[in-house]
């Protein structure tokens, strides 16, 4: 018991803090927004992930095995939707800076907390995380219940700190690309990246 579950720790850490969109999209959010106003979005990445992982365990997955149909649809939709969050990204409002002490002020506006749950249901590699930990971490032996429950546990509480790293990455770079020119750089490559990560996940 006590191998199985570090080795959910530590799949649960490989998946949230490796680059995807997710952490893509939290940094971007962390630079153009400041961690406050991203706080929302935060919190629906790591629940959000955490409700998918139960959701397939507990019978999801095998729904979309049944109808084939329906698992293209999602990953249509979620594809669809990555491109509009690359391209809304690299379009993002330049923030200004009011004066020398005040926080940067974004035009713009963040993910809300609903928005970011949702997310991770045409996100493909939260389905890719949510089907692989069920496929390795379950067994036929013991209560599909639980075992799902641990998992989507552990996976809630590594989630946290491994995509804050990302969100607090993107606000220290605030000061670093406070010039418009360099800001705007920056979102696009992360658009591009975003792009990127769709491409190689599908």
């Amino acid at each position: 018991m006590t191998e199985t579950l570090l080795a959910i720790v530590l799949f649960a850490i490989t998946m949230t803090g490796t680059p995807g969109p997710n952490n893509i999209m939290i940094m971007t959010s962390g630079l153009n927004y400041g961690i406050r106003r991203s706080l929302p979005h935060f919190f629906g990445i790591c629940i959000g992930t955490a409700v998918l992982v139960f959701s397939v365990g507990m019978g999801l997955g095998a729904l979309f095995s049944e109808y084939a149909w329906l698992h293209t649809g999602v990953k249509i939709l979620g594809v669809s939707y990555l491109l509009f969050l690359a391209w809304k990204i690299a379009n993002a409002a330049a923030p200004v800076r009011p004066d020398a002490d005040a926080e940067f002020v974004s035009l713009g506006t963040p993910l809300t907390f609903f928005q970011a749950v949702l997310f991770q249901w045409v996100n493909p590699k939260a389905w890719i995380i949510s089907i692989g930990a069920i496929a390795a971490f379950t067994t036929g032996d013991q209560s599909l219940f639980l075992q799902v429950g641990v998992i989507a546990t552990i996976m809630l509480v590594c989630a946290h700190p491994c995509v804050a790293m990302w969100l607090v990455f993107g606000y220290s770079l605030r000061n670093l690309l406070a010039d418009p020119v360099k800001r705007r750089m920056f979102n696009w490559t992360m658009a591009v990246l975003l792009v990127a990560s769709v491409i190689t996940i599908v």
